[in-house]
């Protein structure tokens, strides 16, 4: 399935890394790790690492912001209290996410040189994937938890119905993973979000859910998980300030952002050492936020594949037909 940009549609004005991915920040790998099992298993979970190290040891600048509370973002207060973060993040289906962190505790302790380690802080998002999935099942455990982070990667990121992504569902559309990236003078944001929510689907401008006119489409609950990444040296106030800026992405999209929907945002930088950027320094990364955030929304369906599990069947989002609408409208190619 094509992304976005391989089809001509450009968000925003900024160049993108060379894939196009969160992976574009030196050092940050991610991993999936999906389940499908007949006839109603449908689910997984997704690892994004901020370097290949040991996080207990080598902490790295971090920072949450929530646009809507409906959700479990396990260990986000003390990444808050603290400005750090001390594990990798790992997203999942909301009743796996207690037993993830279990998992991640575990595979935290595990690490040599945590010998010793008496508590530590697990980052665990999840979003409801109970359409697709039997989520009262709760079939994520140690396999798929270890399995993501061990084979955790820094190349290109797979998108679409994986990882954390399996059964998730989109502006009424199958959803999933999707990632995108920005280049600002030297430094890189890049971000990957778990899309899950709900509302009337723009891209570029063009009300795609309008032009459609798709059968029940508007369903407005649902989540998101957003993850930001920059190697830029940021400190935990202005990367909070970063973090915000992502919600300015998912509304471009036509997000709803409505009672049930637990929109999320977890953003670090992978710098450590060097002095921190000053606040104006630091406005330039704002647009590169939202344009990596709008994008790598787009990329999440644009990558997806109907999914038939649970007793229902969620279409793929028909790429054809939107840009077919993104032609009518003169926006293929031109800026979001």
């Amino acid at each position: 399935m094509p992304r976005v940009r391989d089809l001509g549609i450009i968000v925003g004005g900024l160049p993108p890394g060379p894939r196009n991915a969160i992976t574009d920040v030196a050092g940050v790998r991610v991993g999936h790790a999906t389940l499908v099992r007949a006839p109603n298993i449908r689910t997984g979970v997704t690892a994004i690492l901020p370097h290949s190290g040991n996080l207990f040891r080598e902490k790295v600048h971090a920072a949450i912001h929530v646009g809507n509370a409906f959700g479990k973002l396990i260990g986000s207060t003390q990444v808050n209290e603290l400005g750090e973060l001390e594990t990798p993040i790992l997203l999942t289906a909301t009743l796996n996410a207690f037993r993830v962190a279990d998992e991640l505790v575990s595979y935290m302790l595990a690490l040599p040189g945590n010998e010793n380690v008496r508590s530590v802080n697990p980052v665990v998002g999840e979003t409801n994937d109970g359409l697709l999935n039997d989520i009262r099942a709760r079939a994520v455990g140690h396999d798929e938890v270890f399995g993501a982070l061990q084979i955790a990667q820094d190349g290109d990121v797979v998108e679409g119905a994986v990882g954390a992504g399996a059964g998730t569902v989109c502006f009424g559309w199958k959803g999933g993973i999707g990632t995108s990236s920005r280049k600002v003078r030297d430094f890189t944001v890049g971000v990957l979000v778990q899309s899950n929510f709900g509302g009337r689907l723009t891209i570029n401008g063009v009300p795609i859910a309008s032009v459609l006119q798709p059968k029940e489409r508007d369903a407005a609950d649902g989540s998101i998980m957003m993850v930001v990444a920059t190697n830029a040296p940021v400190e935990h106030r202005n990367l909070k300030r970063m973090a915000a800026r992502a919600m300015m992405g998912l509304g471009r999209t036509g997000a709803a952002g409505s009672n049930g929907s637990g929109d999320y945002v977890v953003a670090f930088s992978t710098q450590r050492g060097a002095p921190f950027l000053g606040n104006d320094a630091v406005s330039p990364l704002f647009p590169a936020v939202i344009e990596a955030t709008e994008e790598a929304i787009y990329n999440s369906l644009f990558q997806a594949e109907t999914v038939t599990s649970n007793g229902r069947s969620v279409e793929a989002l028909p790429v054809g037909k939107v840009v077919e609408a993104m032609k009518r409208y003169r926006v293929i190619g031109g800026k979001g």
